[in-house]
């Protein structure tokens, strides 16, 4: 039975909720909006401009690229499905937000962040057989393909993610209508719930382990393969160029996994040792950090952007 936080009264299912931000800060929330506002600046500028390269530029229009583009997509969905809404609750403090609302961004943030995860293993396996076998690349790995690959991506996320807000919809009393939290969360939500939440906290928990954890091993057995081939190169420079090429991908992926593992495991295991502001902060900061990072990554670290941004930069200056 979910325990609730606020009072002992039951609502009927609620028309909206009320989203609080970060519970516990008072009046230092407002000054967050100069962490995350800029961040989200970042995602929005960095993706869009690394979308429209990719479609302006001919030559960037190959597999890597196009998942590049893929990546940034998702960026661009996955930090607009809770910025906006995060920077009015810290700015103007708690606001309601419809209770289909509430469903629909929970379903977004979860099916991005697992199409996300999913396009992270798609580059590694890109990246395996660009290394470990080059002959065969252009024949194995075409744009075709890439479109075919995003496309499944898409629908796994769909098909995996639907049961969240469904599971939420059938409840039909919560304990009360504000969510600590500053955006839709699903384990947020459910914490309100009159009722048996178990199959909610099984299936939230089995999805988790599921998606991230298969993700993770892809990865882990993809950069097994080319670690296996940069070692057979037969000269130093051969190995740090190969290794050069996955070296953007390999910081995405620390971006991406790294914040997130911190917050699940704090979720999980530190409820009762770190304070739930905390709790909360990390998974804002999970969703905004890779977005605004990535583009910087590979915009800094791979030749052909870096070479093709300053190309446009140069000749806009000399226009003026």
């Amino acid at each position: 039975m979910a325990e609730g936080p606020h009072s002992n009264s039951t609502f009927p299912c609620p028309t909206f909720f009320i989203l609080t931000g970060i519970p516990g800060l008072g009046p230092a929330q407002p000054w967050l909006t100069l962490v995350f506002g800029p961040m989200y600046l970042l995602a929005l500028l960095g993706n869009g401009a690394l979308l429209t390269l990719v479609q302006i530029d001919s030559t960037l229009q190959q597999p890597m690229f196009l998942l590049l583009a893929a990546l940034a997509a998702t960026d661009l969905g996955l930090a607009t499905s809770i910025a906006p809404g995060l920077l009015a609750v810290l700015w103007l403090g708690p606001r309601p937000v419809p209770y289909s609302a509430c469903l629909v961004q929970m379903f977004f943030v979860h099916a991005l962040t697992a199409v996300e995860s999913g396009v992270l293993l798609a580059m590694a396996c890109d990246r395996a057989v660009a290394v470990g076998r080059p002959l065969h690349y252009p024949l194995l790995v075409t744009k075709a393909r890439v479109g075919y690959a995003v496309l499944a991506l898409a629908l796994k996320a769909v098909a995996i993610v639907v049961p969240f807000p469904l599971l939420v919809a059938r409840f039909e009393h919560f304990q009360a209508k504000t969510i600590d939290h500053a955006y839709c969360a699903h384990m947020a939500v459910v914490e309100l719930v009159v009722g048996n939440t178990r199959a909610n906290n099984l299936y939230g928990l089995a999805l988790s382990l599921a998606v991230s954890g298969i993700d993770i091993l892809g990865i882990t057995g993809s950069y097994g393969l080319i670690a296996h081939a940069v070692l057979r190169l037969p000269t130093q420079e051969a190995r740090a160029k190969a290794f050069g090429t996955c070296s953007s991908h390999i910081c995405v992926i620390l971006a991406f996994y790294v914040p997130g593992l911190f917050s699940y495991l704090t979720h999980r295991f530190g409820r009762h040792t770190v304070p739930k502001p905390i709790h909360i902060l990390l998974s804002n900061i999970y969703l905004l950090l890779p977005p605004a990072l990535n583009p910087l990554i590979y915009g800094v670290r791979t030749k052909q952007i870096r070479d093709r941004l300053l190309e446009i930069f140069t000749f806009r200056k000399s226009q003026f």
